[in-house]
């Protein structure tokens, strides 16, 4: 005869049912979520790596290396020239097509030192290419020290490309702080925060290619484009 506690139903032991299809699904929500937070964690501390505010006066050095980009980076480099923090200037990525007049009309104070101490490097065709074209032209001037002048965001970037190709050359960083990282904070700012997100991934892209590829090849400059200008060789 039964008992009245068999009539009862009877609940299910173990863990609970769960198919595969969810346990997949949670794993690589798990993965996912982690790799978020790498990545996020990345961009916090690379954004504390770009330098802010109005830049101190930096040290001396044999040479000064501006790279291209940004009418504040001549400005702020033939400053530094014709302060005597170096003996000569370094423009390099200067556009193929773009004449010393047009620089001399862009930059009043360019055409004083055009004819003694400023270069232009026209080969370099990204931030790799600018590092190669600045070490052959300390190797050319016996250059150990440079003053480096480009965009704060740009920064990071520029130095480990630099260090790379000149590992023993001294590398002074003056970063020039553009209006809009003089004002609100990045996240306040969505044009920031989108130049900061996209520097970043060419940040990461750099370092994975600096840790693992061997030294740059000439595909970097523009072998093809001709003899450069005396100045620059």
């Amino acid at each position: 005869m039964s008992s009245p506690t068999d009539l009862l139903p009877r609940r299910e032991s173990g863990r609970p049912n769960v198919s595969p299809l969810s346990r997949g699904a949670l794993a690589a929500g798990v993965v996912f979520g982690a790799i978020a937070a790498l990545v996020f964690a990345g961009f916090l501390n690379f954004v504390r790596l770009v330098p802010e505010g109005v830049q101190a006066t930096p040290p001396p050095g044999d040479g000064i290396v501006a790279l291209t980009g940004g009418a504040e980076r001549l400005s702020d480099a033939l400053r530094l020239l014709a302060s005597g923090r170096g003996q000569r200037l370094l423009i390099s990525g200067v556009h193929p097509e773009t004449s010393e007049r047009e620089l001399s009309r862009a930059q009043p104070d360019y055409a004083a030192f055009a004819r003694c101490c400023v270069d232009l490097g026209r080969r370099a065709l990204n931030t790799a290419g600018n590092a190669v074209e600045t070490r052959r032209w300390a190797e050319s001037h016996g250059f150990r020290s440079l003053i480096v002048v480009t965009s704060g965001y740009h920064m990071p970037r520029t130095m480990m490309e630099l260090a790379r190709e000149m590992p023993t050359v001294q590398l002074i960083p003056y970063a020039v702080v553009t209006d809009r990282l003089k004002g609100e904070p990045w996240w306040r700012d969505w044009p920031t925060a989108k130049l900061l997100a996209i520097e970043y991934v060419k940040y990461v892209a750099a370092v994975v290619r600096v840790r693992l590829a061997p030294r740059l090849a000439k595909t970097e400059t523009a072998e093809g484009r001709g003899t450069p200008p005396a100045c620059c060789v």
